[in-house]
């Protein structure tokens, strides 16, 4: 890729701007020697990572329909107190998609309703 912003025709390379950094702080620096305790190593391969909620807490999920918006909302529910503890999308979004749903429902003409059914 060109650094330059003219245009050319294709086929023509550009010519490539070679930049030469000094590395002189990497070259200087102190060499580092950490004990085992404080150094970072790769996690353990064979154990998989989950995602999924503790066991502990009584979530349940459900999906409901959200008209004025238009989309559907996935929750997670507390099931003690059935406050939502997580859901997508979340109401700022909702809200936005309440809003465009009916500005696109003012903006369509008005249609009259097609009873005739011999067509």
């Amino acid at each position: 890729m060109s650094t330059d912003f003219s245009i050319r025709p294709v086929g023509i390379p550009a010519p490539a701007q070679i930049v030469t950094t000094s590395n002189t702080a990497a070259n200087d620096a102190v060499q580092t020697d950490l004990p085992a305790s404080q150094t970072v190593a790769a996690g353990n391969a064979a154990a998989p990572a989950r995602n999924d909620l503790p066991s502990s807490e009584n979530v349940s999920r459900q999906v409901v329909f959200d008209q004025a918006a238009a989309s559907f909302v996935f929750q997670v529910l507390n099931e003690k107190t059935d406050a939502v503890v997580n859901q997508f999308p979340d109401e700022a979004m909702l809200r936005r998609r309440a809003y465009f749903h009916a500005q696109d429902l003012k903006s369509e003409p008005s249609r009259p309703l097609n009873t005739d059914l011999s067509a």
